[in-house]
């Protein structure tokens, strides 16, 4: 009864999906990029963090990170390029549960992966269904 009741807003599944998801990454990205919000860092305080974890040629990733999870972000509440940001998002969230996540364990309490693979996964979906059918800014410019 549910199924028939809710199937003809199937499409919508995507919708919600992108815009908590890319929330998310743009407070992420914003943080990044000019140290304000709940999760500032500031490309500076990016770059430390990346080079106290070994990752090299660090203040040129910190920026990669920044504008992917920024753009990335927008991109995805505005339903703009929905799969190339999901990719590029993706990436970010593999690379970041492999070189520092995974050896933490699972629960975000100790810094685990968790809320990263949850990342990775939403993405993925995004890639592989898109933006969805209503509400996609960006329809004309995907097939």
């Amino acid at each position: 009864m549910l199924d028939r009741m809710i199937k003809k807003y199937a499409s919508w599944s995507a919708l919600f999906l992108r815009l908590g998801v890319g929330i998310i990454f743009f407070v992420h990205g914003v943080g990044k990029l000019f140290n304000i919000g709940p999760t500032a860092l500031g490309i500076s305080g990016t770059a430390n963090f990346f080079v106290g974890i070994g990752i090299p040629v660090a203040l040129f990733f910190a920026w990669v990170v920044a504008l992917v999870e920024t753009l990335g972000g927008a991109a995805l509440l505005l339903g703009l390029f929905t799969r190339y940001a999901a990719l590029l998002l993706a990436i970010d969230m593999l690379t970041a549960l492999l070189v520092f996540h995974l050896p933490k364990g699972f629960s975000i309490l100790n810094g685990g992966y968790e809320f990263v693979l949850l990342l990775l996964l939403a993405n993925v979906s995004l890639l592989l269904s898109g933006a969805g059918q209503k509400w996609n800014l960006g329809k004309k410019f995907e097939k």
